[in-house]
């Protein structure tokens, strides 16, 4: 009786799992295909020329587009998202300021997503939550969009997908739960990767080393 009851139990995960899987494969699929911005694409394209991600799987964060796309090791794109950027412009890091958001003190002006190269890390925050590393000395990461008082209206942003609308982060790179876990974690949390944010300030051609 038990093993039966057991089997009915894995059977009925496996149901769960799949439904799941299923309702999320579509909204990744339509994601995928939306075009990469020129500047995107010419970053994207300069990487793959000169290996400059050492054969790692590597992302770009393209802050005036509001998006986040993600490529395996090969560049072939694991998956693309509106992303919630941080709500102050610039490409700088703020000094001291991954001690600042540790205790949630974090001003509105030092709210930057920084622009350049980043090796990154996976691994936890101090809630011990999985989080992709961008630049763990100024707390800067990818996350899944958290639970709290701004979820929906958060989530509502990200379904907008507008990107004047993306910027209300502290910083970091924040996307939807099941991109996450389906994209992100599958392909810079296992991992050291490289991330590439695209500056909105700076010059990128500039920034990036790249042919004018």
């Amino acid at each position: 009786m038990q093993e039966k009851l057991g089997l009915r139990r894995r059977a009925a995960l496996g149901m769960l799992l799949a439904g799941s899987c299923t309702a999320a494969v579509p909204a990744w699929s339509q994601i995928k295909q939306s075009p990469l911005s020129g500047d995107a694409r010419l970053l994207r394209s300069w990487v793959l020329e000169h290996n400059d991600h050492s054969g790692r799987p590597f992302a770009i964060v393209d802050k005036r587009a509001g998006r986040l796309h993600v490529f395996d090791s090969a560049g072939e794109l694991a998956g693309s998202t509106p992303a919630l950027m941080g709500a102050t412009r610039g490409d700088h890091i703020v000094s001291g300021v991954g001690e600042r958001a540790q205790k949630g003190e974090v001003r509105v002006d030092e709210r930057t997503t920084p622009a350049g190269r980043f090796i990154s890390i996976p691994g936890v925050n101090v809630s011990g939550e999985h989080v992709v590393w961008v630049d763990y000395e100024s707390a800067f990461a990818i996350h899944r969009l958290r639970p709290g008082a701004a979820f929906k209206a958060r989530q509502s942003r990200l379904a907008a997908a507008k990107p004047q609308e993306m910027r209300v982060s502290e910083g970091c790179v924040v996307v939807p739960v099941d991109f996450y876990e389906g994209v992100v974690q599958k392909v810079l949390g296992q991992q050291r990767g490289v991330v590439y944010v695209m500056p909105e300030v700076w010059p990128f051609k500039g920034l990036f080393s790249l042919p004018s």
